[in-house]
């Protein structure tokens, strides 16, 4: 396909299927034209597109480009570049046009010894595209994106689902058929099943080509002609490559409007070469140099690298670009296709090209700032023992270490395979591979890489690394084994004070995870004796220990004390960067268990803040999971889902799988609530199929007790207390259960009777009058034992005293256990007591959405001869604006007002990630795809949103 003009400005003409210049893929520019229409009213969409070399990819990016202007829409543009996969971000941050070192840098930001800067990354290339979208339909294309490093997969796996409310058009494409890319792939799976449009360009047909070529030669080729131009196998670019290189030597004959062949062709076998072969000397090396500089290259490297002028450049320039092998690409010069780059490379014997990426590497190593571009060369071209190369590795494996550790790993580990066994920078490197592989949880080849370094370390470093295996081993789910460790570690009198505080708060995190509160009770108490010769790390590990001892103990007061105090240290800053949130976060799980939801949500969401602020990329997923939580406690079923959606999708994007498991868990609650057994089956087969998280705050109680109550709903009580038989049998799991989710005692009280069993019954009664015993200051025990007691004694006026639950599932069930024990009394008025507790309990179901309890209490009233409609006066639509829950149609309102995802995030105290969400979920509901539509709905239906502050 030529690249002519098509001559027109008007939007319906770039509507046409077919025109010179771009013929065969009227399928695939109906879809695109029907996209950039769709933005033009608001609606976003992704665009797949993938294909081999030549087929036309960068041609449908580039018409697409052309067109979106027409169209009404921005244009943000960017590619990735084989010598440009180094650099995080690289194809993002040129297509809106930011430096790609102008992003938050570690000198820039609060970075502690484990920060991750990937979430600041994205989050502020986010914000930048959100604000211009905001302003405008944007159309952003990025071209060739099999280069693309793993920091930019990640950024387009978030960003297209959090700014799918808005009217931005992704187009993304990359080159199949050149190796797999495991990543990518996955990447394009992902986005197809969340909506994407996938097109695969394939080789144009016999028609589109009789059509090509009638366009290259301005005439209707003959047979003869056809057959020629089959050989390239329906590649456009080859094929009008052929046509053109044919046409100039003389080998198509024109007359009355037919094109014969006059003549034998070129060697079609070697288009490429020949088409280089025709330029002098001179230009054909100019080439080899700018090919190795990258597909796009300056022309200032390319002078420096030529040791030329660039004046004395400009004849070799224009013969290149004459002859159609490059041309201007911004601020610098491009190879006009891949094919033609490849090509070029090609004419270049291995052993030279090595060289010469080894002589652009020393070159752009000489120039002050950043040594990744010189380390895209460098990890090509260095040889064993090259020290300065090695060096040059080593130092951009530093640079890119907390903003896109698979790159470190990548730089780390080729530097390793090249150092000899005596280097004394070989330890050095190790342990910035094991730092980057344990960022990006290859936890298991971090561990092995970090014994084998020990056996190599130099005495003064081989306690950091050490300290760094037993996190390691800890957050593999290993606690004993990291317990051991940093017992060995403890041993010795040489520590340094800082690895003795980070090894004294990874052993009391491994003692927490074990519950092996004797052992770390004692431990805890001689720190906090002795605190003055302990560093805060270990203060406060000390604190967080202590106070999960006290509640398995039952002692809250003791325990919150502990926990306030560790955070007043952790404030200060001196203690370890995690600390801070988990500690945030521990006080949340304590005020929820209190039913202090306002409390709980304050904690988490400056949780949320640090976590972000500091880089910890291993608890991101935490505060939308503990956010879940606490919304299913207060009877917000919708938004509980949402946010255990939001925290398990930011688990998978950054690879913090256990995560995943817990929000899985907390789904397969709200599924069963709603009446969905099946997908609460469903939650639990897969939460079951992935190793469980040793950092996570919720411990195995909580997974457990999703499994009873999906086996007690499925009428197996017997099962139910199976699955739950360590936490019946152990006191110390029970009152933990019990602490951390206080109407489990009801339930499980309930359950071992239904199941028969009484004595397990009674050791839930027990323990619930322990904590209630022990904690006279938290009313929420004592109103938990006495709904067990009265479950227990079958004595109606304790369940009637229980009445008076802060969660409203708690009520509505507690009512509802009113209810059955009055229908099965005898006196006067009793059936009526008990229809009107049974009625009152399904009113409470009805208002949070419980369709399965709402079902089985209308089974309850039919057999007392009580028939209720089926839809209650309270029960929610599923589908139209009166669908909305309180939350979606606040976040309705603001959208209507004008803000952003982000600003609604800040109002709200929810992160962008959940907004996005409850977006997803309103537009189904509503049946619309555009903040466009929700603004006219939220005017028509509910205009006081609007006009409210």
């Amino acid at each position: 396909m030529t690249d002519a003009d098509r001559g027109t400005d008007d939007w319906s003409d770039f509507c046409r299927s077919s025109w010179p210049g771009w013929r065969g893929r009227a399928r695939e520019w109906t879809i695109v034209a029907g996209l950039l229409q769709e933005a033009r009213v608001g609606r976003g969409a992704v665009l797949l597109v993938e294909g081999r070399s030549g087929v036309g990819k960068s041609r449908l990016l580039g018409i697409t480009t052309a067109a979106a202007p027409e169209a009404g829409l921005g244009v943000a543009q960017g590619a990735a570049d084989e010598l440009t996969q180094l650099i995080p971000l690289a194809p993002l941050t040129s297509a809106l046009g930011e430096s790609s070192y102008a992003l938050p840098v570690a000198a820039q930001m609060s970075v502690y010894s484990h920060a991750d800067q990937r979430l600041l990354l994205v989050e502020h290339l986010q914000g930048q595209l959100e604000q211009r979208v905001a302003r405008e339909p944007t159309l952003l294309a990025l071209d060739d994106l099999h280069w693309a490093d793993p920091i930019t997969l990640l950024a387009l796996r978030s960003m297209t689902r959090d700014l799918a409310s808005y009217p931005l058009v992704w187009v993304l494409s990359r080159t199949t058929g050149g190796g797999d890319c495991p990543r990518l792939n996955c990447l394009f799976d992902l986005l197809e099943r969340d909506g994407a449009t996938r097109i695969t360009l394939e080789a144009l047909d016999q028609e589109a080509v009789a059509d090509v070529v009638a366009d290259v030669l301005g005439a209707k080729p003959d047979p003869d002609v056809l057959a020629l131009a089959g050989i390239v196998d329906g590649n456009p670019f080859l094929l009008v490559d052929l046509l053109e290189k044919s046409k100039r030597e003389g080998v198509f004959q024109i007359a009355d409007g037919r094109a014969r062949m006059a003549a034998s062709p070129p060697r079609t076998q070697a288009i490429m070469q020949e088409r280089l072969e025709g330029l002098s000397a001179p230009t054909r090396y100019l080439l080899q140099c700018a090919g190795i500089l990258g597909r796009s290259f300056s022309v200032k490297d390319l002078a420096e690298m030529l040791g030329e002028s660039t004046n004395g450049l400009l004849p070799m320039l224009e013969e290149a670009m004459s002859a159609g092998i490059i041309e201007p690409a911004g601020d610098e010069l491009s190879f006009r296709h891949d094919l033609l780059w490849q090509a070029v490379i090609g004419t270049i014997p291995d052993s030279v090209r090595r060289a010469m990426h080894h002589d652009a590497g020393k070159m752009l190593l000489k120039r002050s700032g950043s040594a990744v571009p010189a380390a895209a060369h460098l990890i090509h071209s260095a040889g064993r023992g090259d020290t300065s190369a090695l060096l040059a590795l080593d130092r951009a494996a530093q640079e890119v270490l907390r903003s896109s550790p698979q790159t470190a790993v990548d730089l780390a580990m080729r530097a390793l395979e090249l150092s000899d066994a005596a280097d004394p920078a070989w330890f050095g490197r190790a342990a910035t591979a094991v730092d980057a592989l344990t960022v990006i949880g290859r936890l298991s080849e971090a561990a092995d890489l970090a014994r084998s370094a020990l056996g190599r370390a130099p005495p003064l470093h081989a306690p950091r690394l050490r300290c760094a295996l037993a996190h390691i081993l800890l957050l593999s789910g290993r606690p004993a084994d990291a317990v051991s460790e940093t017992e060995n570690l403890l041993a010795r009198k040489d520590l340094p004070d800082d690895l003795r505080g980070i090894a004294e708060w990874t052993m009391f995190w491994g003692l927490t995870c074990l519950n092996d509160f004797r052992k770390g009770r004692h431990r805890a108490e001689t720190v906090l004796a002795g605190r003055e010769r302990h560093t805060d790390a270990a203060v406060v590990g000390a604190l967080l220990l202590l106070a999960r001892f006290a509640m398995v103990d039952g002692r809250i007061a003791d325990s919150y004390a502990h926990l306030c105090e560790a955070l007043r240290i952790t404030e200060r800053g001196a203690a370890e960067a995690i600390q801070r949130p988990y500690t945030r976060l521990i006080l949340s799980l304590y005020y929820r268990a209190m039913r202090e939801f306002d409390a709980a949500e304050i904690a988490i969401r400056a949780a949320e803040e640090e976590i972000n602020d500091l880089g910890l990329t291993v608890l991101a997923a935490e505060p939308a999971l503990f956010r879940s939580v606490l919304h299913l406690g207060a009877g917000r079923l919708d938004d509980a889902a949402a946010e255990a959606q939001a925290g398990s999708m930011t688990a998978e994007e950054l690879g913090t799988h256990g995560f995943i498991r817990v929000g899985l868990s907390i789904l397969a609650v709200i599924a069963l609530r709603q009446g969905d057994i099946d997908a609460a089956v469903r939650h639990i087969e897969r939460f079951q199929s992935i190793p469980a998280a040793p950092e996570m705050l919720f411990g195995s109680a909580w997974e457990k007790w999703v499994m009873a109550a999906v086996a007690e709903a499925q009428g197996d009580p017997g099962r139910a207390v199976d699955i739950l038989d360590a936490i019946y049998t152990d006191e110390e799991k029970r009152r933990w259960a019990l602490l951390t989710t206080p109407l489990m005692a009801a339930w499980m009280t309930r359950a071992a009777l239904a199941a028969g069993n009484r004595p397990y019954a009674r050791a839930v009664l027990d323990t619930a009058e322990y904590l209630a015993r022990n904690n006279p200051d938290f009313p929420i025990f004592t109103t938990t034992f006495v709904h067990s007691w009265g479950l227990f004694h079958q004595d109606p006026d304790a369940l009637a005293a229980a009445v008076d639950q802060p969660e409203p599932w708690a009520r509505a069930l507690v009512t509802e256990d009113l209810g059955v024990l009055l229908a099965t009394a005898s006196g006067p008025g009793t059936t009526a007591k008990a229809v009107d507790a049974l009625d009152k309990a399904l009113d409470g179901y009805e208002r949070i959405g419980a369709l399965w309890d709402v079902a089985r209490l209308r089974a309850r009233l039919r057999a007392l001869g009580v028939r209720r409609r089926h839809w209650g006066r309270s029960q929610r639509p599923t589908v139209g604006w009166d669908s909305l829950t309180d939350t979606e149609r606040a976040v309705a309102g603001l959208i209507a007002k004008g803000m952003t995802n982000r600003q609604i995030a800040q109002r709200m105290f929810l992160s962008p990630h959940t907004v996005s969400t409850h977006l997803r979920r309103m537009f189904g509901k509503l049946d619309i795809a555009s903040r466009t539509e929700l603004a006219r709905i939220v005017a028509e239906k509910c205009p006081e949103l609007i006009e409210s502050d």
